[in-house]
């Protein structure tokens, strides 16, 4: 039987060919590398004193955070962090004159 080049349908003729396409350099799967990286991030973010909240908002406030973030420069995350953060100063600030 003739090999065909551009026969793939009998792979077993193809099984030593070398694909082009970029060589896998790391061992694990995707899924696992993106599992480290997430605890890798955690770890960094905990030694610089971070700790994650999660938040659920209505659409609307969604887009105007991220329309505030833009027209300021920074990511949305560090918006929330901000107003936060100024909302607490002002309460502390108002319990302090009661």
């Amino acid at each position: 039987m003739a090999k065909q080049q551009d026969d793939r349908t009998t792979l077993d003729l193809f099984a030593e060919e070398k694909r082009p396409g970029r060589p896998k350099t790391n061992p694990l799967s995707r899924e696992l590398q993106l599992k480290i990286n997430k605890r890798n991030q955690l770890k960094r973010d905990k030694a610089n004193g971070l700790r994650r909240v999660e938040l659920k908002v209505d659409v609307a406030l969604l887009d105007r955070l991220n329309e505030l973030a833009e027209a300021n420069n920074v990511s949305r995350a560090d918006l929330i962090q901000m107003l936060l953060r100024q909302h607490v100063e002002a309460q502390t600030m108002q319990q302090q004159q009661d």
